[in-house]
């Protein structure tokens, strides 16, 4: 298939250069530099610089959920208890939550646009009663309300989302209210590839996600956010603390986000003492090994039902797995602060052997203390990593895998999935909108994750090397820009704006900002908004406030629009015609996207001289004519020498001397 794709590719670069190479320049400079990028004024919740407001503010969701997995019919049925704080200026008269699960209703929207080709943001063909079954939906009073009894209210269902309509309004900068509601679901075989049902020969693995009603958030840019879940699109969650109580039957092992709370009730003396010693090591320690599978003696015996308590603060979601087929290790984390946190495996026994998952735990330990030392520290008491039958998706803490992955593959996605806990579980970006700022900053910290695991073990090369292979995908008119949101991308582009993305930063740190003014800004950006919910404004403003630097142009390029780069070489002429007095060379900029310009030329001797010009010689020039002292002819001259940018017609990026 790779090799199909690479044929396209060169197909379509061959078939684009040739009939590109004689166009008239289509670049318009005062299109690329057009001022007044920024249309939204400073406000009290945003400032200018990219910084939350001096009166920023989010609303909050406190979450205890009580939960039962019944493995003969696949229905998880439970209670939660939400306790909302509107910390907004508005009284609201009504809350909006996300029914998630409702997407495998067989009516539900997201199932009627599934294409006749399939997808993987549907069920795979499978029909079940899903969706959620909703028994009540109930306002329990406030301490120190003489009418304590808990008060029915009307609620109203409109495919993935729900409507509760309050007896009165809560009020506004800190109003409270506790809602309970009873649901149930069946769970699908394959939800939209980020939950499921694995058959193994051990049993059933659950990875259940989505799983409980969530608040939708109420924010200062849009009110409620309401958009329909429809499988492709994210998701967008107020922060706050979740108790998570979950039972099972006594032969699976549990593992969720967050902490546990109850071990000496869940696992035996042997494994208690086991995670005692992955609590200390640097090394993985099996808790639960692949021999004891099997063995009734690896679960506590008496019990039919083990319910299994946990606990995470200021987060976003919660995800949690069940299994009797659950191999399990660990390892400890090391992070900055001198704290530590547990790295956690589970996997079926199949997932075992041949450089698979018996790496995830060191797959998964490199990458948060990683990403803790370079970024941010890591917030949560666990990683966790889970085999099933998810290629891959992400939860605070909690990572879904695919069971069959090994090697490099298995490294890219344990990776890629926990580095969404800082891009979006940290940095609380809009999913739903806005990809881009969760999948493709992910994406470009991964590349630097990967050149440093066990001295590059996986490393393909620099990310430069690629951008030429993938520009015809990245300038395709079939591509949207890249700030388009996921619902309305092709579902075949969704990959390239993970990549063009990361391309994007990389160009923006190694070839306008600098690593150093990028990295300061760029960690700025998370520590400015970490458990917060920035738009994409904020990362542009906060970008150019800490490097100093105006990148409208940039943003306008390659975010905002799906335009492309070509710098080509036209004329090389000596002055008067003598070598030794130097040379004029005329660059031309061929397309709509400014870049700064570099430029290698060697001359007839073998010297190499480099030159580097900056962007601003587009703001008010198509042509750029330049001199260059010599003393000598030139033998060739190279635009981009390094093969930096995506430049759609690299034929033209070359001078040779003639014969």
């Amino acid at each position: 298939m790779k090799k199909i794709i690479i044929a396209i590719l060169v197909f379509n670069f061959v078939f684009e250069s040739a009939n590109s190479q004689n166009k008239e320049s289509t670049y318009d400079y005062v299109k690329a530099f057009k001022t007044a990028f920024y249309t939204n004024p400073s406000t009290d919740s945003r400032s200018v610089s990219g910084k939350p407001g001096y009166k920023y503010w989010q609303n909050r969701a406190d979450y205890n959920i009580t939960v039962e997995l019944d493995t003969l019919s696949d229905i998880v049925m439970g209670k939660e208890i939400i306790r909302y704080t509107n910390n907004s200026p508005d009284e609201l008269d009504f809350l909006w939550l996300q029914m998630d699960q409702n997407l495998f209703m067989e009516n539900s929207r997201g199932n009627a646009i599934i294409p006749l080709r399939g997808s993987r943001n549907g069920s795979k063909g499978q029909k079940l009663d899903g969706g959620f079954k909703i028994s009540a939906v109930q306002i329990i009073p406030e301490r120190g309300n003489k009418n304590r009894s808990i008060i029915d209210i009307k609620y109203e269902v409109y495919d993935t989302r729900m409507k509760v309509i309050l007896p009165e309004p809560l009020k506004a900068n800190g109003g409270k209210l506790s809602l309970k509601v009873d649901f149930s679901f069946l769970s699908p075989d394959y939800g939209s590839d980020r939950m499921g049902i694995l058959r193994t020969d051990n049993g059933k693995v659950y990875t259940i996600a989505q799983w409980y009603p969530r608040m939708c958030v109420y924010d200062d840019l849009r009110g409620w956010n309401i958009l329909p879940y429809t499988g492709q699109g994210e998701f967008y969650l107020e922060y706050g603390d979740f108790n998570v109580n979950i039972t099972a039957p006594a032969d699976h092992i549990v593992v969720c986000s967050g902490e546990l709370l109850n071990p000496l009730e869940t696992y035996t003396l042997d494994q208690l003492d086991r995670w005692a010693k992955a609590e200390a090591s640097d090394e993985t320690v099996m808790i639960r090994a692949p021999e004891e599978i099997n063995d009734p003696s690896s679960r506590p015996m008496g019990r039919e039902m083990i319910t299994w308590r946990f606990r995470i603060d200021n987060a976003r979601d919660v995800a949690w797995a069940s299994s009797s087929a659950f191999v399990v290790d660990a390892a400890r984390i090391n992070l900055p602060s001198g704290k530590n946190s547990m790295a956690i495996s589970a996997y079926p026994i199949e997932s075992y052997g041949d450089n698979a998952w018996e790496r995830s735990t060191e797959y998964t330990k490199f990458s948060v203390e990683h990403y803790s030392e370079r970024w941010f520290e890591y917030p949560y008491p666990t990683a966790i990593n889970v085999a099933g039958n998810v290629k891959g998706m992400e939860y605070p803490g909690v990572s879904f895998c695919y069971h069959l992955s090994k090697g490099e593959r298995l490294w890219g996605v344990t990776d890629h999935e926990f580095g969404h806990n800082w891009f979006p579980m940290i940095v609380g970006s809009n999913e739903r909108l806005y990809g881009w700022m969760d999948e493709g900053f992910n994406s470009f910290i991964n590349d630097i994750a990967t050149k440093e695991f066990n001295n590059g073990e996986y490393y393909p090369g620099k990310p430069n090397q690629h951008r030429r292979a993938m520009m015809y995908g990245f300038y395709s008119d079939k591509v949207e820009p890249t700030i388009t949101a996921p619902d309305n991308l092709i579902e075949n582009n969704m990959g390239l704006q993970y990549r063009k993305t990361a391309m994007v930063l990389w160009l923006l740190r190694d070839n306008v900002l600098g690593k150093k003014r990028f990295d300061d800004a760029f960690k700025e950006y998370i520590h400015r908004w970490s458990y917060k919910h920035p738009a994409p404004d904020d990362f542009f403003r906060t970008m150019e406030d800490v490097s100093g630097e105006d990148l409208s142009w940039f943003w306008r390029g390659w975010i905002l629009n799906n335009w492309s780069v070509d710098q080509a070489i036209t004329n090389v002429e000596y002055v008067l015609g003598d070598p030794a007095k130097g040379a004029y060379i005329t660059v031309k900029n061929m397309r709509e996207i400014p870049m700064p310009l570099n430029l290698e030329i060697t001359t007839v001797s073998g010297q190499k001289i480099r030159k580097s010009l900056p962007v601003e010689i587009w703001k008010n020039n198509i042509d750029w004519k330049f001199l260059v002292e010599t003393s000598e002819a030139f033998e060739k001259v190279i635009v981009d020498p390094d093969f930096e940018y995506p430049d759609v017609n690299p034929q033209n990026n070359y001078w040779y001397k003639s014969e």
